[in-house]
């Protein structure tokens, strides 16, 4: 039956909720192992008598090994959105996860895990989600009517958030149970995720200028997040203050000696950020944000910023908990609106190179940001990174209010007139797509 705009909710779109299950899917089996990889890092560079800053130093290289080289391959796998098909796109690099999955988990069953081996996965895992992450995102804003992608964005990141508390909870208890069967639980969560992603109906593709070649279509899509003050204020905000004050790259150093709460309490440390952002996504997914969203994602950071401060100081775990709660539920919020204003103030022939700005600059902020507290909790210890990194985040949001007024000012996820007048919003399914 053709979906029509009488749909009022995302989970009546069947492309929606294929999607939505292959994300669920493969959130759990990533977070599984990105848990575990941490751990497994700095546990491998204590046991082999590196001290608490040398060992943290090692996580700061995972991160910088994940991020590079989504970094250099940004452009190119934002056109690959653009030009290709986003669903084969995603499908292959499920599959490259999967080989990830198999490595670790076989590296680690046999006893002979090493630095190097986890270093060179994760520059994989890098090169799989440059790829993915321009292509599913561009991909899911082409699966519902633009009226109520709101509600889908808020729909997908509960299902991320949930898959994000799930997974490392999963992970973490698994590997107390068997080291490899968090590994072998991810890779069965890939395939589930594949077949999941391949149920998608076919996706309108946008056109694009035909005369256009690719460094110029690289560059126009630049260009854009450039002129669009909206767009790049919202991109470089999270950037500057997840960079600055993510705690999680420094969870396994607070868990095992700062804490001193093992590997049990590292998976409760993992899913606290995640059920505050899960709750926060679940919330907005039955009543959408409609006013001041621009100052209330300002507000979003700067509580952000305070609530890491508090863990850094915290000895007490219930304190920490709560905290890193606080922490996730902030990041969901301001998550929320920033990527409700980029899907909604972009042209769907834009929305894959913009994605990959989008995508590059999270994971500079995520990846990016673990190498950077790694690499200052190896300088002057941990506790004091993530002090300085959450003063970092609360400057920023004030300098942010300044030179982006426009954040300021915005009052609601309206899109622009001009988008409107030149038919720039998305093709979505409530044109053309088989439905429930």
């Amino acid at each position: 039956m053709v979906i029509t705009k009488a749909a009022t909710h995302p989970l009546q779109v069947h492309n929606f909720r294929a999607y939505l299950t292959s994300r669920f899917a493969m959130t759990l089996g990533q977070y599984a192992m990105i848990l575990i990889i941490g751990w497994q890092t700095y546990n491998l560079a204590r046991d082999g008598g590196m001290s608490i800053p040398a060992a943290s130093g090692q996580l700061a290289l995972i991160g910088l090994l994940q991020f590079l080289p989504l970094f250099v391959l940004t452009p190119f796998t934002g056109l690959a959105a653009d030009r290709f098909d986003r669903r084969l796109l995603g499908l292959l690099t499920i599959l490259l996860q999967l080989v990830c999955a198999g490595i670790l988990g076989w590296f680690t069953h046999a006893g002979t895990l090493t630095l190097p081996v986890l270093f060179s996965v994760a520059v994989l895992l890098g090169i799989a989600r440059g790829f993915a992450g321009p292509a599913l995102s561009a991909l899911a804003p082409n699966l519902v009517p633009k009226e109520i992608l709101p509600t889908a964005i808020a729909v997908s990141t509960v299902a991320w958030q949930m898959g994000s508390i799930l997974g490392a909870a999963m992970g973490g208890y698994l590997y107390a149970i068997l080291p490899s069967l968090p590994y072998i639980v991810a890779g069965g969560l890939f395939l589930l995720g594949f077949v999941g992603l391949s149920l998608v109906g076919k996706v309108p593709q946008p056109a694009m200028k035909k005369d256009q070649r690719p460094i110029g279509a690289i560059l126009d899509g630049l260009q854009y997040v450039g002129r669009n003050k909206m767009v790049l204020g919202a991109i470089t905000l999270d950037l500057f203050a997840v960079f600055l004050a993510g705690a999680n790259a420094l969870l396994p150093v607070f868990a095992r000696d700062i804490l001193a709460v093992g590997a049990d309490g590292l998976a409760q440390l993992a899913m606290a950020p995640g059920i505050g952002a899960a709750l926060t996504a679940a919330y907005f997914s039955f009543r959408p944000l409609r006013t001041q969203v621009g100052p209330k994602m300002l507000w979003a950071v700067f509580v952000f910023g305070l609530a890491t401060i508090v863990f850094a100081f915290s000895r007490n775990m219930a304190l920490s908990l709560a905290m890193l709660f606080i922490i996730g539920s902030a990041d969901m919020f301001s998550v929320y609106v920033r990527q409700s204003l980029i899907q909604l103030h972009t042209p769907d022939d834009k929305r894959g190179r913009v994605s990959s700005v989008s995508m590059m600059t999270i994971s500079a902020s995520n990846e990016g940001g673990d190498a950077f507290s790694g690499a200052l909790a190896y300088a002057i210890g941990p506790v004091a990174a993530l002090v300085a990194g959450g003063m970092g985040a609360i400057v920023t949001v004030l300098l942010w209010s300044r030179v982006f007024p426009v954040l300021r000012t915005t009052k609601s996820f309206d899109p622009p007139d001009h988008l409107l007048e030149e038919g720039q919003q998305p093709q979505t399914q409530a044109q053309n797509s088989q439905g429930a």
